[in-house]
């Protein structure tokens, strides 16, 4: 069963899972979310250095704010996903050049079909030593925002998450006796309840509406929208309605 923590201003927040209808991926342990806002830096073109020379994925010095995201799955130590958001005080393009030069330092090759660069945003894809990755930046009032993701192949492998070549899987289960069932792409798949044994349901990459029905009754009526390669946990629970990319 997933849980989520996060940390911003003031102690951390766990959600805990409520009991109830829930759609998630069979064996998924822990999203888990942190972050920090140090003292802001001042505006500078100057050139960006990395917080961590270290680390396998970067985060320039000159950051203002920090939020990591990571996914694992039971029995599996690496994790499935690794992935950041933070903000830079600095030019889209110097930010750019930035990261361009230090993940090729640690083997991450550019994708030129992946790249889209614009003069307030911008989308890289890589290949990284560990599996497919992104980098997204976009310009926000006087500031450069980064999303950066990796994924682990080898993991996602391992925990029977990675879909068929050229499409996206979708991984769920169903944890209360009753029986429940899930339509999408004009198939309905039962769900078995009472114990959580994952299923798995590869689709090609698209937007689809899905429902999701208990006993009969309509719980749910949500779209998602899948990209090849992706695996994405559908879930039901107050705290996080919406599914959850896991690779």
């Amino acid at each position: 069963m997933a849980t989520v923590r996060r940390m911003m201003r003031g102690p951390a927040r766990r959600l805990l899972p409520l009991c109830g209808v829930v759609l998630l991926a069979g064996g998924l342990a822990a999203a888990s979310a942190g972050g920090w806002i140090p003292h802001p830096w001042p505006q500078t073109s100057a050139a960006l250095t990395p917080a961590d020379p270290g680390a396998d994925m970067p985060v320039p010095k000159q950051h203002n704010f920090f939020a990591s995201k990571t996914t694992r799955a039971t029995g599996i130590e690496v994790p499935l996903r690794v992935g950041y958001e933070t903000h830079v005080q600095a030019e889209l393009s110097d930010v750019l050049a930035f990261y361009r030069t230090e993940l090729a330092k640690r083997g991450w090759e550019e994708k030129p079909h992946g790249t889209m660069v614009a003069a307030d945003h911008a989308q890289l894809a890589f290949v990284s030593p560990k599996g497919p990755a992104t980098l997204k930046l976009a310009r926000a009032k006087d500031e450069t925002t980064v999303e950066l993701v990796q994924r682990n192949t080898e993991a996602a492998a391992k925990a029977n998450f990675l879909p068929i070549a050229g499409q996206a899987r979708l991984i769920f289960g169903y944890l209360v006796p009753d029986v429940a069932s899930l339509t999408i792409n004009d198939r309905t798949v039962k769900i078995a309840g009472g114990a959580n044994h994952p299923q798995t349901l590869d689709l090609p990459p698209g937007t689809y509406s899905y429902e999701l029905r208990v006993s009969g009754h309509l719980s749910r009526t949500d779209t998602i929208t899948l990209a090849a390669g992706e695996a994405w946990s559908l879930r039901w629970d107050d705290d996080d309605q919406k599914p959850d990319q896991i690779y």
